[in-house]
């Protein structure tokens, strides 16, 4: 996946911010961070960490019925450890560019 294109976009935070509160399937809301929305082809993906144990997580972003952007998770494997890895080089780079 790395000589895939990620394109950095603003869907999520200029519709809900930064601070984003979701529920799980059992109905608990937790407080997540925006840390980076971005585009992989024709497919939008947000990173977030979770307030509360510091714990990272990618989605992906689609739109619901009425065309707003939603968050959902992402189901397999393969895909959500393919964005990770393709965000990760990116965020590290930058970080290794500020450094020096």
């Amino acid at each position: 996946m790395s000589e895939q294109k990620l394109q950095f976009i603003d869907r999520i935070s200029s519709t809900f911010g930064t601070s984003l509160e979701m529920t799980d399937e059992q109905g608990t809301s937790r407080i997540f961070d925006l840390l980076a929305e971005f585009q992989i082809e024709a497919k939008a993906y947000a990173v977030v960490v979770q307030e509360e144990n510091g714990e990272i997580d990618v989605l992906r972003i689609t739109d619901n019925a009425q065309g707003e952007p939603q968050l959902e998770t992402i189901e397999e494997d393969e895909e959500w450890e393919n964005v990770m890895e393709l965000y990760d080089e990116v965020a590290f780079s930058d970080e290794l560019e500020e450094d020096q």
